[in-house]
């Protein structure tokens, strides 16, 4: 599975941004997402998770009730709707693949490289 992340982009607190992670392989449907971020001199962390149907999401406590993962198995795209964005999410945001949901970095088997969000104060 090869994955692409988009969407990033400088927005102002309170803004919002979605991000997309448009897949390739006729596999993708069969993989759980997540989406982790990694600010300067920080260790990467979880964001968000979505199951393979898309019927079970998982989030972070930072993001909870302000992001949304979604996605579009017949597009082979996954969606994180950012919204009452603050400067603390800044971060470059990646798309990663694994076949359970799992929320450390080191167990995703499949990367994308990331996309650059900067919320301004």
């Amino acid at each position: 599975v090869q994955l692409q992340a988009s969407g990033g982009g400088l927005v102002q607190a309170g803004g919002s941004l979605r991000l997309s992670c448009a897949a390739s392989g006729r596999t993708f449907s069969s993989y759980a997402m997540g989406w982790f971020r990694q600010a300067p001199g920080k260790e990467r962390e979880f964001v968000a998770a979505i199951s393979w149907s898309g019927g079970s999401t998982y989030y972070a406590d930072s993001v909870k009730g302000r992001f949304t993962t979604s996605r579009d198995n017949a597009k082979n795209t996954v969606y994180l709707q950012m919204n009452s964005l603050k400067p603390e999410d800044t971060a470059v945001y990646y798309c990663a693949a694994a076949p359970t949901v799992v929320a450390i970095p080191a167990a995703m088997d499949y990367w994308g490289k990331g996309t650059l969000v900067t919320v301004s104060s």
